[in-house]
C-alpha cells in the first residue's frame, strides 16, 4: 500500500501536530456523531430540529457541540435567519461535500461488513 504523503511532513490542526493524514481526518470527523451528521447534511440542507430528530440518541448539548466543532473546521456553514422563532439552518460547506465519497465509502464497507459478519 502506498502512502500518498511522506512520514516527514508535519501537519498542524487546532496546535496539535500530525503525522498522517487519516489522523487529521479522524480529528476532524472521528468521534459518535460527526460523520453522521456530515452524511445527513450531504444529503440536504437541514435545521437544527430535523437534525435532532435523526440523532435522538444524543442529547441537544451534545448535537451542538459536534455542529459547532464541524463549523469551526470549515466542514459545516450555520445560517440565521432574523426572525422570531429564531431559524438556523446547517448545510455542508464545499470542503464538507469534499469529503461525502469517503463517507460514501465507509457506510458501503460497513453494510458488506455486516453482511459478511453475518453470513454464516
Amino acid at each position: 500500500m502506498q502512502q500518498s504523503q511522506s512520514t516527514a511532513e508535519v501537519m498542524t490542526l487546532r496546535d496539535k501536530e500530525y503525522k498522517c493524514g487519516i489522523d487529521v481526518t479522524l480529528a476532524l470527523v472521528g468521534g459518535k456523531w460527526k460523520a453522521s451528521i456530515l452524511w445527513h447534511l450531504a444529503q440536504d440542507t437541514m435545521r437544527f430540529s430535523d437534525l435532532q430528530r435523526q440523532f435522538a440518541d444524543t442529547t441537544r448539548k451534545m448535537l451542538t457541540q459536534q455542529l459547532r466543532e464541524l463549523e469551526g473546521d470549515g466542514l459545516v456553514h450555520r445560517k440565521v435567519y432574523p426572525q422570531v422563532p429564531p431559524k438556523v439552518e446547517y448545510s455542508l460547506t464545499e470542503q464538507g461535500k469534499s469529503i461525502f465519497p469517503i463517507l460514501e465509502m465507509m457506510c458501503d464497507w460497513g453494510s458488506n461488513y455486516l453482511k459478511a459478519a453475518n453470513t454464516p
